[in-house]
């Protein structure tokens, strides 16, 4: 099983580098990746990563669910995005040029598995893989029926829209009066439903972390510490402009939950995360005094010496950088 596990394992990974491969091309001669390059590479390492890792686990942990879910994850993104770029090229930028594109516009589901497996069945099961005891079965099987009731009114649709073009395609599939999962009441339960899954989901984190002892509890405080920088970084405001060196930051911040799943499931150094968060926790609270402590300075310099509401003088501005810095 362990051999055919790595095989499986990195045909996945072919699967992925092969779709990326042509889907890359669509999307430049679309004109997606110029309007969001940053954007799009902070996706591209996210979900690169949640593949590699993915195959990695499933090569030396088959039995453990969470590098089967991971490698889902990577294959689903790899395949939708190919197939959302396939849809708009034939049906936007070279109509008619291509076969085949209404099964393309028609896999524009795809994304809505992604969004259970990493907020849903991600938390239910990790890192054992298994779920923390039978009474949270409910919870992973009102998602899943969420999720494919969600996914059977999409795919029976009367039309399909390509997202973000406005472009609506025929469903020869589609039946007339089949409510829009997206929109009215239907739509509001099943994704109020979903939501309800993922707050269960955290609550069970939450719980087993309480239970947990020894090198399980190590694993989930790699989770838990990769989880809260990538929050961290939404949520506190940098210094960054907007553009593509902020995504691809974050796209980083994104990379770090799947390999610090990684490294809790394969115990790579598993202890070495109560250093880390030390560490963190230490340099980002001097890093947070010295940026105060240097704002502080050149205000106070500034009203001593420029008056009140005027910008600072040069030489403030140039001592307090060198304080900081010693």
């Amino acid at each position: 099983m362990p051999k055919r596990a790595t095989w499986v394992a990195w045909f996945m990974v072919a699967i992925f580098v092969a779709c990326h491969g042509l889907g890359f091309p669509l999307s430049v001669a679309n004109g997606t990746f110029q309007r969001q390059p940053g954007f799009f590479l902070a996706l591209l390492l996210g979900f690169t990563a949640f593949m590699i890792v993915g195959a990695v686990i499933v090569a030396h942990r088959p039995s453990n669910t969470i590098g089967w879910i991971f490698s889902a994850i990577g294959l689903l993104w790899a395949t939708g995005t190919l197939a959302l770029g396939y849809a708009e090229y034939t049906y936007v930028t070279r109509p008619g040029s291509l076969p085949g594109a209404v099964l393309a516009a028609w896999y524009a589901w795809w994304w809505l598995p992604v969004f259970a497996l990493i907020f849903v069945f991600t938390l239910l099961l990790f890192p054992t893989g298994r779920l923390l005891s039978a009474r949270w079965r409910p919870v992973a099987v009102l998602a899943t029926v969420g999720i494919a009731a969600i996914i059977v009114l999409g795919a029976l649709q009367p039309t399909l829209r390509l997202q973000n073009e406005g472009y609506a395609v025929r469903n020869p599939i589609g039946l007339n009066g089949v409510p829009d999962p997206e929109e009215g009441a239907l739509g509001a339960v099943l994704f109020g439903v979903l939501a309800f899954c993922a707050i269960a989901a955290v609550a069970s984190v939450v719980l087993r972390f309480r239970r947990s002892q020894g090198a399980e509890r190590q694993q989930l405080k790699w989770f838990t510490y990769a989880a809260l920088l990538a929050i961290l970084f939404q949520v506190v405001p940098t210094p960054l402009p907007a553009g593509v060196v902020s995504d691809v930051l974050f796209g980083l911040s994104i990379v770090f939950i799947p390999v610090s799943a990684g490294v809790a499931i394969l115990r790579y150094r598993l202890y070495d995360i109560d250093r880390l968060i030390n560490r963190t926790l230490v340099y980002g609270l001097l890093t947070a005094i010295l940026g105060l402590g240097y704002a502080g300075t050149v205000l106070v310099l500034g009203q001593l010496f420029g008056g009140v509401g005027a910008e600072p003088p040069s030489w403030a501005v140039a001592g307090a950088t060198l304080a900081v810095a010693a």
